[in-house]
């Protein structure tokens, strides 16, 4: 995971479900076919309501002409709902590497870290009332902090522990090989 991650933010509110951030009608397509696999960028959270993500109706975020967010900025109990793993994985394919949210769903946050799909990280502060969709962002993931460049406000978020390292990794089982926990892949 790269220390600085800047781009648009996508701002959503509290408990967004997994259903939300890919819904169940693209779970058909197989993650491990290329072509397929691009199908969960594609409909990445577009089953969020336009009025709580403030683009028009039937606006896709993550679509090709919608232009990509790489971060989203949610409020409480992001990733609720059932616990695949194709929701963190439809955000990373979708180009977001990073998520700030004041809580998450525990099956979410470590979907998202073990699986090394996107960074989850915790703010102290609601900013889903002081980040709008579209405001360019920056995260600095090593020091905690996100500046929204569209307003010159700056925010500290929670340090994520060993998280950070694991998706630097690629994921639980590569941090685990890299550590001579697991035998080497061949």
């Amino acid at each position: 995971m790269d220390a600085t991650i800047r781009g648009q933010a996508f701002v959503v509110g509290d408990n967004v479900d997994t259903d939300q951030i890919i819904p169940a009608e693209y779970l058909s397509y197989n993650p491990a076919v290329p072509d397929e696999r691009a199908m969960f960028g594609r409909y990445a959270m577009s089953g969020v309501p336009a009025s709580e993500s403030g683009l028009p109706d039937g606006n896709v975020p993550f679509a090709d002409d919608a232009g990509g967010f790489a971060l989203i900025v949610a409020g409480r109990n992001f990733g609720c709902g059932s616990s695949r793993e194709h929701a963190p994985l439809a955000l990373a394919v979708a180009g977001c590497r990073a998520v700030v949210a004041e809580s998450y769903a525990r099956i979410f946050y470590r979907n998202s870290i073990n699986g090394g799909y996107v960074l989850p990280l915790e703010t102290p502060a609601r900013l889903v009332e002081a980040v709008r969709t579209g405001d360019e962002v920056e995260l600095d993931a090593a020091a905690c902090r996100l500046v929204n460049h569209t307003t010159g406000e700056a925010y500290e978020l929670t340090p994520p522990g060993d998280a950070a390292e694991i998706i630097a990794s690629g994921g639980i089982f590569a941090y685990a090989r890299e550590r001579g926990l697991l035998e080497p892949k061949t």
